[in-house]
């Protein structure tokens, strides 16, 4: 066969495979919920009135309707928008709408190990094992309020060695919060999750056959990952050399004592990985997701001075300036619990990179959504919903407020996260007025964005305050 005939039939095979896939993805399209047309291979993936959808959501709702489908490659995710939909699919049909689709960065990271297993029975079982234990240690009750007082009165007085200089929080911050769990490596967790949301990762976890064999930051963070599953691996064995079965000391004692129990099992759910990762993910979870928060409150009272203000002058109210605040200074602090509550709602998040699946055919709203159809709840549609809220830009307290998830994966660390960011925001608050350190040229909830993934600095003034006793 000549060149030239060769070289036609590779075009002629190429645009057969192309012209099955936008068949296929046209025939899966009618099946669907309503959505922007895609292009063939790569979806909607790079078209920048798509995606990201925290910018797109309105525009895209008010054409399709608040349930409209997006194609990541060649894989279609049924978004969901509004507070009212979001509410019925993840509470009103949590078991249908309860699945988590494949990530392939989780996979990759935990090799379907620990409590983000794919296995729905193994991933059950291990939360509700982390949740009773870690309630037994204490997390979230008021026991556990003496520790986190303790970090925020050490991060006081790092900041008051400052001198007034200007300081770049994301480091400091997580470490702080990281005490209350451990502090073990955060610099390394801090680099997954902010690669995790970036708009690299979606790009990742649609072409992962591709992308891992390609160089890239993917590479640098997922090896730094292995060195701390190794470190925690270590500790286990260390564990394991002195455990006291009559006195468990902490999380890892007690799932030994567990996998010893459980040893005899057929299904084995309490692996000696199954526990590197079970340790791992809280992590990402208790420390970099609060201090975040955390570094985002402190931007935003920043912008708004006369919030601040008005925040400290409760804190001084009702704590005083002679002891610490409390976690039962909470109740006598409305004011302050409002400007928590809202600064959250207000926080835009990429938690379009973490979605959920549907468990099952299921027809919602007069949409048939497919069994293991991948799904994007938008939380942040839901805390910028303009039924729930007048003005979505003001200050309310409303039900309509899922900062944590809800359904069977609402956060499990939900009561742990609202004592720190309580604690940890009204003891720097009654201590230092804070101020940005730059000015910066663009809107501050991109500002947020280009910080947590770490594209730009954010420095602050803390300023130590004067408050008459």
């Amino acid at each position: 066969m000549d060149p030239g005939s060769a070289g036609v039939l590779v075009i002629l095979f190429l645009l057969s495979i192309l012209w099955f896939l936008v068949w296929r993805s046209n025939k899966k399209r009618s099946q669907l919920p309503p959505g922007p047309a895609p292009w063939p291979v790569l979806g909607n993936l790079w078209q920048k009135d798509v995606l990201p959808l925290y910018r797109t959501y309105k525009k895209l709702s008010s054409r399709y309707g608040p349930i409209f489908t997006v194609w990541l490659g060649l894989k279609p995710a049924v978004v969901l928008c509004g507070y009212e939909v979001v509410k019925d699919a993840l509470l009103g049909h949590s078991e249908e709408f309860g699945g988590r689709p494949e990530i392939p960065l989780l996979v990759q990271l935990s090799k379907d190990y620990g409590f983000v297993s794919s296995n729905e029975k193994k991933w059950q079982e291990l939360r509700r094992f982390t949740l009773s234990t870690l309630r037994d240690f204490g997390m979230g009750k008021n026991s556990m309020s003496q520790w986190v007082q303790q970090e925020a009165q050490h991060l006081v007085e790092l900041l008051a060695k400052l001198k007034g200089n200007a300081f770049e929080p994301m480091t400091v911050f997580r470490h702080a919060v990281a005490n209350v769990i451990c502090s073990v490596l955060l610099n390394v967790i801090g680099n997954y999750i902010s690669f995790f949301l970036s708009p690299l990762a979606m790009v990742y976890n649609t072409f992962p056959n591709i992308m891992h064999h390609l160089p890239g930051p993917h590479k640098k963070v997922l090896a730094e990952c292995e060195k701390l599953k190794d470190y925690i691996r270590g500790r286990v064995e260390l564990h394991k050399l002195t455990l006291d079965p009559s006195c468990p000391r902490d999380y890892i004692d007690c799932f030994l004592m567990k996998a010893e129990k459980k040893k005899s099992s057929l299904e084995n759910m309490y692996s000696n990985e199954d526990l590197v990762m079970s340790v791992f993910n809280p992590f990402g979870a208790g420390t970099v997701t609060t201090s975040n928060v955390l570094i985002f409150f402190l931007l935003i009272l920043a912008k708004y001075p006369h919030i601040q203000a008005k925040v400290q002058e409760e804190i001084d109210a009702v704590v005083g300036t002679g002891c610490a605040p409390r976690s039962e200074d909470k109740l006598r602090m409305p004011y302050t619990n409002a400007v928590i509550h809202e600064l959250q709602r207000f926080r835009k998040t990429h938690k379009e990179n973490f979605p959920r699946m549907t468990t099952q055919d299921v027809v919602f709203r007069g949409h048939a959504i497919p069994k293991g159809t991948t799904v994007i709840p938008l939380f942040y549609s839901v805390h910028t919903d303009s039924t729930q809220w007048e003005n979505p830009k003001e200050f309310r307290k409303r039900e309509s407020f899922l900062a944590f998830s809800a359904g069977e994966r609402v956060c499990p660390g939900e009561a742990l996260a609202r004592m720190e960011l309580f604690l940890f925001l009204t003891t720097l608050l009654q201590s230092f007025t804070f101020q940005l350190a730059i000015e910066y040229e663009m809107d501050l909830l991109s500002l947020w964005l280009e910080i947590e993934r770490g594209a730009i600095p954010g420095k602050f003034f803390a300023i130590r305050r004067r408050v008459s006793s």
